[in-house]
C-alpha cells in the first residue's frame, strides 16, 4: 500500500473504526476486496491500465454506492486513484487488514508500531492525510480559514527560534512534541488544523517552517488555488495586489492567492514564489546583480591589460 493511501485511510476512517460500530467499516472493505477478486469481469476492468481512472472509479461507485458506508466508498475510490491498476485486488485486501488494525488498536497505537518512514515516504503519507482531511470539509471558506490558521502559525514558528527548536527537537518523542502543540493551539484553531500540524511533527522534519508552508500549499490546492508567497519591502495596495495576482494567474494558468509578508531588508521591490517558480524583483537583488556585473567588468579589464 502506497504511503499516500495509508495516510488518506488514517484521516478518513481512523477515528471512525475506533468507535462503536467501526468493525463494520473493516468488514465492508473485506467484502469489497472479495467481490473484486472473485468477480472476473470486474477484476479485469479494474486492473486494466487502458481503462482511465475516472472510468474505473465510476464502475465501483455505481456498484458500491448503495451497498457500503460512504467512508468505505471514499477509501476504495482513492485506492483506484493512488495505486497501480494491477495491484488493486491486493491493495483492497491490505486496506481491510489496515482498517482491522485501526479498529483493534486505534490510530495512535498503529502509528507507534509501524516502521519509521523516510522523508519522501512521510511526505506522501502526510499528503494523503491532508487530502482526506480537506475532502471532508464541506465549505471552501472553511478550508480557507484552515489555510489562514496554518499560515499564521507558520509565521509564528518562523519568528520564534526557541519554539521552532522545541517542536523539531529529534530527541523529544513525537507524542511529546504533539503535546506541546496541543498546549499552543488547542482551542485556538480548528481541530482539523491541529491534526494536520500534528501529522507534520510525526515525521523527521529538517525544516519545520518549510514543512508547515507545504501544508499551507496543500490547503490552497484543496480549493483549487496556488499560493504565491510574496515578500515585499513595503505594503502592497489593493490595486497592486490585483495586478500581481492577474500576472501570476496568466503565468501559471490557474488562480493564485497572494500570501504577503513585509521585509524591509529587501530595500525595494518584492520576491515572489509560486511553487518552484521564483521571481526576485527586489532592490537588494538588483544591487547584487549590479555589483557582480561591475566586479566582473573590472576583472575583464584588468585581464586585458596584463
Amino acid at each position: 500500500m502506497h504511503p499516500s493511501l495509508r495516510g488518506y485511510v488514517t484521516a478518513v476512517i481512523g477515528d471512525a473504526v475506533a468507535q462503536d460500530g467501526g468493525a463494520q467499516l473493516a468488514d465492508e472493505l473485506n467484502a469489497v476486496a472479495h467481490l473484486v477478486s472473485r468477480t472476473n469481469d470486474l477484476a479485469v476492468t479494474l486492473t486494466d491500465f487502458g481503462v482511465p481512472v475516472p472510468a474505473r472509479q465510476a464502475v465501483l461507485s455505481d456498484l458500491l454506492s448503495s451497498r457500503v458506508h460512504p467512508l468505505v466508498l471514499r477509501v476504495v475510490l482513492w485506492a483506484v486513484q493512488s495505486e497501480r491498476a494491477d495491484d488493486l485486488p491486493t491493495v483492497l485486501h491490505e486496506l481491510f487488514e489496515y482498517a482491522h488494525h485501526l479498529q483493534a488498536l486505534g490510530p495512535d497505537q498503529v502509528r507507534a508500531e509501524e516502521p519509521v518512514y523516510g522523508r519522501t515516504a512521510w511526505r506522501h503519507y502526510a499528503s494523503g492525510y491532508a487530502a482526506g482531511v480537506f475532502e471532508a470539509v464541506a465549505q471552501t471558506a472553511e478550508i480557507e480559514d484552515m489555510e489562514d490558521e496554518l499560515f499564521r502559525f507558520t509565521r509564528i514558528v518562523e519568528a520564534n527560534p526557541e519554539l521552532r527548536s522545541a517542536l523539531a527537537d529529534p530527541t523529544v518523542s513525537p507524542a511529546g512534541r504533539q503535546a506541546l502543540l496541543d498546549n499552543l493551539l488547542g482551542g485556538k484553531v480548528r481541530l482539523a488544523t491541529l491534526q494536520l500540524a500534528k501529522v507534520v511533527l510525526e515525521g523527521h522534519v529538517r525544516d519545520l517552517v518549510a514543512a508547515l508552508d507545504w501544508l499551507v500549499e496543500q490547503a490552497a490546492r484543496a480549493r483549487g488555488w496556488r499560493v504565491a508567497r510574496v515578500r515585499a519591502a513595503r505594503p502592497i495596495d489593493d490595486g497592486e495586489q490585483q495586478a500581481l495576482a492577474g500576472a501570476l494567474e496568466r503565468l501559471t494558468r490557474q488562480p493564485v492567492e497572494l500570501q504577503i509578508t513585509e521585509d524591509p531588508s529587501l530595500l525595494g521591490g518584492a520576491v515572489v514564489q509560486v511553487g518552484d517558480l521564483l521571481v526576485d524583483a527586489s532592490a537588494e537583488h538588483r544591487i547584487a546583480q549590479l555589483e557582480e556585473h561591475l566586479l566582473g567588468a573590472e576583472g575583464t579589464t584588468r585581464g586585458i591589460g596584463t
